[in-house]
């Protein structure tokens, strides 16, 4: 359901295809070409990459390719993005998730690596390490000009108290600094296990540094968040570090302040401009002799780039299987034992939902006018019985029925548990889930109905009355209102094999798959005979086929009429697609009413 496909890209290779248009470690690579085509094209253009991406199903990059909305239209094929490293700034989320492209990271491969790297810019600073190594270089020997601070007591400021930020705080405070941190969504529990104290804001937190890190992601709030105003409300000789992201850090105000003396030394491993033009504010930090500079080196370790690559690589791989990741940044999180239990009725909801648009709305409608009749003015009701109501995540079932209304009706929409909701108000989709945990008298373990409520007929509705609608005192209001349609379908699961169990007032137990005929008919002899000789006639083989009969309560629990219980569904599984003409024939037959092609 996550995926458009299976591992089969259905793109004229027997395989997805993989761009990979960065340096990533081997490590992962490896287990992506073990079923997947992998390319490495290095040193692309923005151009490059937007002239080969329709051609991709997966697109893996570090930080320097800029993944834009024209990259992801672009990208017909494209399922997955996957950034190697924890930030994804250089990634159009907005964009991805509107089309249905998973964006997944890897927020704990470098976690070490980063907080290492902070660490080691810290203690530069404070002892004049770079300006030491040049100045002996030089062959001078300036021990007094190079005199430095210990750490030991000072006060270590963090700006962000995430999984690095909290990595850093746990090696300051083993070189006996004291750590108080700013973070509005970190848990005082959390970081009270690692001994930091948290302050309300952040002039308090600039007021009581020696040593400023910062570690958030670059969003609006927090870009230029330490400007002229900031560095100055600091302590007179304190010093700063911006491992995180480039733009979060004022580099001219930084500048200033270095320039002034206010600001004793800086750490910076990123910039607002990688690499930063010539003449610019970050070019100039980078040459002043208080700056210990690096080039984006937080995550570069040997550990860390294979730890990243492995990750980011396994969730490519997953997706394109068809199921879940683990860091998506555009999709909820799924615990695997929840998945794995939803996973039948992932497909059978996305059959229930497909049956649906092609049972009930009118055969043969273009995309426009079948979108309106069949979701502008239906109401749906998804409802879970037994032990499917006490799950409490179910956006994986509520996707697929999005993708199964909407599949028969759009022609290459890729439709997933990451843009579900965003088509379904596109569409003007009224979605209720409803967890029924009442006592039932039915036989499964499960049972998943699909119930839509529509004031525009259908053409399952054309000929016949309406079936009444379940009696409650909600519903009641519907029951009186003669323009109301309504159809249940319902459905479940049985040793992984997907049943409907209930196609409006009809009983039955078919598997939704393959081509299928669904003739409504009254039941009488001779009927089975009729529909069997024209096919016959016609060349369609009937692999199966099942007689519905109404239920005894009909729907709802309500007596049927004396005519409704006279009819009957026959539901055949056929061994090609049946045709107009065919269709034509068999509804031509004295006593069959209507007749529905499927494709499931």
């Amino acid at each position: 359901m996550l995926s458009k496909n299976g591992i089969n890209g259905g793109n004229g290779h027997m395989n997805p295809r993989v761009l990979v248009p960065e340096k990533l470690s081997p490590d992962g690579l490896v287990l992506l070409r073990k079923s997947l085509e992998v390319d490495e094209k290095k040193g692309l253009s923005a151009e490059d990459i937007l002239a080969l991406i329709p051609d991709y199903d997966a697109l893996i990059v570090r930080s320097e390719t800029k993944i834009t909305a024209p990259l992801l239209q672009a990208g017909k094929k494209l399922k997955v993005v996957a950034r190697a490293g924890v930030g994804v700034d250089n990634v159009d989320v907005e964009t991805a998730t509107k089309l249905g492209i998973i964006v997944v990271n890897s927020p704990s491969g470098n976690i070490g690596a980063a907080a290492e790297h902070t660490i080691a810019l810290l203690l530069s600073v404070a002892r004049n390490i770079a300006d030491a190594c040049s100045s002996l270089k030089e062959g001078k020997w300036e021990r007094s000009r190079l005199v430095g601070v210990e750490v030991k007591g000072k006060t270590l400021g963090i700006i962000g108290l995430g999984k690095v930020g909290i990595t850093v705080a746990r090696f300051a405070k083993g070189l006996g600094m004291a750590v108080e941190a700013l973070d509005p969504y970190c848990s005082p529990a959390i970081a009270q296990s690692a001994n930091v104290n948290l302050v309300s804001s952040l002039p308090k937190l600039l007021s009581i540094s020696d040593f400023l890190t910062i570690h958030t992601p670059l969003i609006a709030s927090t870009k230029g968040m330490i400007g002229k105003k900031e560095l100055l409300a600091m302590k007179k000789g304190a010093r700063i570090l911006n491992v995180a992201r480039g733009g979060m850090i004022d580099e001219e105000a930084l500048l200033e302040a270095l320039n002034s003396g206010h600001i004793a030394g800086a750490g910076m491993d990123v910039f607002t401009s990688e690499p930063p033009p010539a003449g610019s504010s970050a070019a100039n930090l980078i040459a002043h002799p208080k700056v210990v500079a690096t080039p984006h080196l937080g995550a570069s370790t040997v550990e860390a780039q294979e730890n990243v690559s492995i990750d980011v690589c396994e969730q490519v791989l997953s997706i394109l299987h068809g199921d879940l990741p683990r860091s998506a940044v555009n999709a909820p999180l799924i615990l695997p034992e929840e998945y794995k239990t939803l996973q039948p009725f992932v497909r059978l909801v996305e059959k229930m939902g497909s049956l649906y648009t092609q049972h009930y709305a009118a055969p043969h409608l273009s995309e426009t006018a079948a979108t309106s009749q069949a979701d502008a003015r239906t109401t749906f009701d998804l409802i879970y019985e037994g032990s499917l109501a006490t799950l409490t995540n179910t956006k994986p079932l509520f996707a697929a029925l999005i993708k199964g209304l909407t599949t028969p009706i759009s022609s290459g929409m890729n439709v997933n548990i990451v843009n579900a909701e965003f088509i379904a108000r596109d569409r003007g989709l009224v979605i209720n889930e409803q967890h029924s945990r009442s006592p039932s008298d039915h036989p499964y373990s499960s049972l998943v109905t699909l119930r839509a409520r529509s004031s525009a007929p259908s053409r399952a509705s054309s000929r016949r009355r309406p079936a009444a609608p379940a009696s409650t005192d909600n519903d009641a209001p519907a029951a009186r209102d003669p323009l109301l349609i309504e159809q249940a379908i319902s459905g479940y699961v049985s040793a992984s094999q997907i049943y409907i169990s209930r196609l409006d007032r009809f009983a039955t137990a078919f598997v939704p798959e393959g081509n299928l005929l669904i003739c409504h008919n009254y039941d009488s002899p001779g009927k089975i005979g009729a529909v069997g000789g024209i096919l016959g006639k016609e060349g369609v083989n009937i692999n199966y086929m099942s007689v519905a009969p109404v239920s005894q309560a009909g729907e709802g629990g309500q007596e049927g009429g004396k005519e409704e219980s006279n009819e009957a569904l026959m539901i055949l599984g056929v061994d090609r697609e049946v045709g107009k003409e065919v269709v034509g024939k068999l509804v031509a037959e004295e006593g069959i009413l209507e007749v529905s092609v499927l494709a499931l």
